[in-house]
């Protein structure tokens, strides 16, 4: 009896079709999705599948991330997690590299075409760089997004780091990346637009 109740509770856990009903959304960023400065557990990508229960998130950010670099990785995680959604929120560590604007675009666009091509669909985090790189160098970098957003038809994320940057309370020492207080704002402000995706 024993036995056979511990069969049934196993089964019970172990489902091998248990996200089969669930949308699955590939994170490809950098360290402001990397959990950068903390645990795992801490960061919003965490937090935010706490209150996602009708999708998987799938993180696969790096710290110091180009655009070129997820860009390479790209192929053998579309491979691998097959996911149906790619949320991309890349170009941020091109900037500070101070990379030419066209070269992110193009990282970028090959990276929408690569995912679509795997049968995912794609949102586009919107990335800025800091002021002080130049007003002419920081507005053609913030036109990428919204230039590729337009031409691949694709939803448009605005930049979640926008209200946070300029608070020193969710920053960490670095002044670039958020705390440990900014990562449920973080989610907070991204989970409309991952329940928009997963409900489409």
């Amino acid at each position: 009896m024993l036995r056979r109740s511990l069969l049934i509770l196993v089964f019970c856990l172990y489902q091998p079709g248990a996200w089969a009903d669930q949308a699955s959304i590939l994170i490809l960023g950098d360290s402001l999705s990397a959990s950068y400065g903390m645990d795992e557990t801490e960061g919003w990508v965490k937090k935010l599948q706490q209150n996602l229960p009708d999708a998987q998130l799938i993180n696969a950010s790096v710290s110091g991330e180009t655009s070129g670099g997820g860009l390479r990785r790209l192929p053998g995680l579309l491979a691998h997690h097959e996911p149906d959604w790619v949320f991309i929120e890349l170009g941020g560590n091109d900037g500070l590299r101070g990379f030419r604007p066209a070269i992110t675009q193009k990282n970028l666009e090959e990276a929408i075409n690569l995912s679509k091509a795997a049968g995912a669909r794609v949102l586009l985090s919107e990335v800025m760089v800091p002021p002080n790189y130049g007003r002419r160098y920081a507005e053609q970098f913030a036109q990428i997004y919204p230039q590729l957003a337009e031409a691949h038809q694709i939803e448009l994320v605005p930049f979640f780091m926008t209200e946070i940057a300029t608070d020193p309370s969710l920053m960490q020492a670095d002044g670039i990346h958020p705390n440990r207080a900014a990562q449920e704002k973080i989610a907070a402000f991204l989970k409309p637009w991952f329940e928009q995706a997963i409900g489409e």
